[in-house]
């Protein structure tokens, strides 16, 4: 599957943890939370959509379900940073993952043995910085803001990404490509006023900073 295809149908992640915040928590689902929402999902598409895509294939599906347990995994872990740290919930998610994974070591373990050191490296910088450190900042700020506005974010990895292989690959974005990026940020922007301009009731949660012991037991 080609990585436009792959990029437009994972962006739909913020979709399924807003309705279930909605459904679910209580979060408000406005006009503007809708507006901005689409606006910033279609800038996405658009920049999907410059890069190629392919037909509807059972790779797809994955992707698709991919997004699914994304957006599930936002939701459930709102409630969660109310009792835990941002470092708790993280951590308990990774590890969940790892044992999930299990079964993949002996492949795992064939592949590493073979494969180059900047390939180790790639795998190394990933694992700690996007998932361990992006997994507990993340966390902070579902913590604190509605998932509408904390999941917006995620809208802005296709015009971000667009920057960093620009930056460091030297890759010209076509122009369609920086429209799309474009039309991302306009659609968080609308969302992000419409928090600073509706005050949320705040919810207690736990700093990620505070030792809470058996907090999360």
């Amino acid at each position: 599957m080609e990585a436009g295809t792959a990029s437009l149908l994972i962006a739909i992640a913020p979709v399924f943890s807003v309705l279930l915040g909605s459904v679910f928590l209580g979060e408000r689902l406005t006009r503007t939370i809708v507006v901005g929402s689409v606006v910033a999902l279609a800038g996405a598409a658009v920049v999907s959509l410059a890069e190629g895509t392919s037909g509807f294939s059972v790779s797809a599906l994955v992707i698709l379900a991919a997004a699914v347990v994304q957006g599930v995994y936002h939701f459930a872990s709102k409630p969660l940073l109310r009792h835990c740290t941002g470092l708790e919930v993280a951590t308990y998610a990774m590890v969940a993952g790892t044992v999930l994974a299990l079964p993949l070591i002996p492949a795992t373990w064939h592949a590493a043995v073979h494969a180059p050191a900047a390939a180790l490296a790639s795998a190394a910088y990933l694992g700690l910085l996007p998932s361990a450190l992006g997994f507990v900042i993340w966390a902070y700020a579902v913590a604190r803001l509605p998932l509408a506005v904390s999941t917006a974010a995620l809208y802005l990895v296709p015009p971000v990404a667009l920057i960093v292989s620009f930056v460091w690959l030297a890759e010209v974005p076509r122009p369609i490509a920086l429209a799309g990026g474009a039309i991302s940020v306009a659609g968080v922007i609308l969302i992000s006023r419409h928090q600073r301009n509706h005050h949320p009731t705040d919810v207690p949660v736990v700093d990620a900073s505070e030792p809470q012991g058996a907090a999360c037991a």
